[in-house]
């Protein structure tokens, strides 16, 4: 494992401390016990932790100035902003009072650059439209093509997406597991703890009563997903809650499905002045066939939105949606074709997020 953070420092309950902390953000770390050690590796990792102990020897040294230096300090040291200009460092961390950020700050240190991963907001203009088989779907195919795709349910009163797939018995993390997450969540970790089938991963909901989320869990979730994958999917409600919300906010294109139907037409107009206050990028997406001679253009302009296209039902998909069949009926027909032409316009590319070499 690559090197991600330095620690100098000659006192041991200083070093036991960091260490602690790196191993909880899952951060290969490694202790200097003076200048000299550390000066052959002070350049390369993107994290250098200081001790108050070590630091005036930090700064006498003529190590050359760098980024991600932090000055780490007891409550009873003496001026340490004072040192931390000395030595170079950016920023002052207190033990134990500030335990969380430097977990947050290995952590960041632990992963490489990553491109940002793509967000797509997927919302019915009426209950039934489709839109959570349309995100299903569109995830299955963006995965199917090597893209690292996370297909995130934040609707806790939809049924859970995890059931369109037949995950609903498969082990890993659920929305209620990371409630009261507190800090930065490393992307590898969000990974390997969801459910999920080859380059697929579902968050979803358990059974039973919704457990409400707190901002900061939202905030840690949606960060980790925009650094550990490709693409994210968001199937969001017609009336979203906070975690709706911040999926919209974080959304690149959301796609506002509208069945060719005068009534889904009508609500798909108040809903798109609604929408169009959370995300940026609202694009229609039809669907047909028309009960009543209804044509995906009538639609496209009574609503005046940029328009993705428009695609025919499936008939096969009611019965694939109760068997928890919908990847195995998907892999080919209008609704894969016309999820393969969004991806085309997102001009994706996999892999944007490479892990550490071991």
């Amino acid at each position: 494992m690559n090197l991600a953070a330095l620690i100098i420092t000659g006192d041991p309950g200083t070093a036991d401390a960091l260490l602690r902390l790196a191993a909880a953000a899952d951060a290969h770390a490694e202790v200097a016990h003076d200048v000299g050690e550390a000066r052959p590796a002070w350049t390369w990792p993107a994290l250098v932790l200081v001790g108050t102990d070590a630091a005036g020897d930090v700064a006498a040294s003529g190590l050359p100035r760098r980024a991600g230096v932090v000055l780490v300090t007891g409550a009873a040291a003496p001026d340490p902003y004072r040192t931390a200009v000395q030595v170079g460092a950016q920023d002052v961390a207190l033990l134990p009072d500030h335990e969380d950020w430097l977990i947050s700050a290995f952590a960041t240190a632990a992963e490489p650059d990553a491109n940002r991963a793509v967000v797509v907001g997927v919302v019915g203009a009426r209950g039934g439209a489709g839109a959570s088989v349309l995100a299903t779907t569109l995830a299955v195919t963006a995965a199917g093509t090597g893209l690292r795709t996370l297909l995130a349910d934040t609707d806790p009163f939809g049924g859970g997406v995890d059931l369109l797939l037949g995950l609903e018995q498969h082990e890993g993390v659920r929305w209620p597991d990371l409630a009261e997450r507190r800090g930065r969540l490393g992307a590898d970790a969000l990974r390997e703890t969801l459910p999920g089938d080859g380059d697929l991963s579902v968050l979803s909901w358990r059974r039973g009563e919704p457990v409400p989320l707190t901002g900061e869990a939202v905030t840690s979730l949606l960060e980790a997903a925009l650094r550990g994958f490709d693409l994210v999917v968001a199937d969001v409600p017609r009336y979203p809650g906070e975690l709706g919300r911040a999926a919209l906010r974080a959304a690149d294109v959301t796609y506002l499905l509208v069945p060719t139907e005068v009534r889904a037409t009508v609500a798909a107009d108040g809903l798109a002045a609604a929408l169009r206050r959370e995300t940026t990028d609202l694009r229609l997406v039809v669907q047909g066939p028309s009960p009543g001679g209804l044509s995906p253009g009538d639609v496209v302009r009574a609503l005046g939105l940029p328009s993705a296209g428009a695609f025919e039902r499936d008939r096969r998909l009611p019965a694939a949606l109760d068997e928890g069949e919908l990847a195995a009926v998907t892999r080919r027909g209008p609704l894969t074709d016309f999820c393969r032409r969004l991806l085309d316009d997102l001009s994706l590319q996999p892999c944007a997020y490479q892990e550490e070499a071991a």
